[in-house]
């Protein structure tokens, strides 16, 4: 940006943006002009602003730098897909085949009353604990304590 100025008739400054005066004329008494330098920021550059909190834009930009370089096929995605459906069918069947062996287990009706009376706990989390220990009394309730 360069500022012309009028003082008086016949002289006129310009100034840069960064304040240093570029040119001065003069109107009288012979006509002068002078080209003036002087200053030391006077390179026709605005003086530069001390910057803060660079680095972490340099680390801004080398994180979204990599994340745009990076690409995921589509055969790649559908390979993990279909590994997760894979693997998850699998320990549903697992569990499945779990809970299948579970009921199998015969357990006592007054060892449930116990264990539910003791432990203050549903007829549902009393059948499990025993069915997870074949039905011993003692270990059932030596887990749930634990």
């Amino acid at each position: 940006m360069v500022c012309y100025m009028n003082l008086s008739p016949g002289v006129s400054i310009t100034v840069l943006r960064s304040g240093c005066v570029k040119q001065a004329s003069m109107a009288a008494e012979g006509d002068v002009d002078l080209d003036l330098e002087a200053e030391e920021n006077c390179t026709g550059k605005p003086t530069e602003k001390p910057r803060k909190h660079d680095s972490g834009a340099a680390d801004l930009e080398r994180v979204t730098d990599y994340a745009e370089e990076k690409e995921i096929s589509s055969s790649n995605l559908e390979t993990a897909m279909s590994v997760i459906g894979d693997r998850r069918s699998r320990e549903q069947k697992a569990k499945q085949e779990r809970e299948k062996e579970l009921a199998k287990v015969t357990i006592k009706k007054e060892d449930v009353e116990l264990i539910m009376g003791e432990m203050e706990i549903s007829r549902a989390v009393a059948e499990r604990s025993l069915r997870e220990h074949m039905g011993n009394v003692v270990e059932a309730l030596i887990a749930l304590t634990n």
